[in-house]
């Protein structure tokens, strides 16, 4: 068992944004995100689900070219293949991702990664 609290060492990088697994179970990866005001825009397409909620602060996002507002305790699914990225964010702004893969796609990252928690 292992326990810990999204809320330590949560301070935002001076720019960008800096990421940590929380967890990697199976095709199943949980990721906290700690953002910086100073972020440079880039587009992301991705190959899992990915579910994730804002914790603390607001954001603002292209998904596939609408425009979507997220304030804390907003969550949204973005689909395999969805074009989105992040056009402002708050500083300090505090993420938790939940990564769906397909088994054999992360089984192939597992391996390349050494490790599986």
């Amino acid at each position: 068992m292992r326990t810990g609290n999204l809320f330590v060492d949560a301070l935002p990088p001076l720019e960008g944004e800096r990421t940590e697994t929380l967890l990697t179970q199976r095709n199943l990866v949980i990721e906290r995100t700690v953002s910086s005001a100073d972020i440079t825009p880039h587009e992301y397409v991705q190959s899992q689900d990915e579910w994730v909620v804002l914790l603390r602060g607001n954001a603002i996002l292209n998904v596939a070219g609408e425009i979507v507002e997220l304030n804390a305790g907003d969550y949204l699914f973005l689909p395999a293949g969805l074009p989105h990225r992040i056009q402002h964010v708050s500083e300090g702004a505090l993420w938790l991702a939940v990564n769906l893969y397909q088994i054999k796609e992360h089984l192939i990252s597992v391996r390349e990664s050494g490790h599986e928690d």
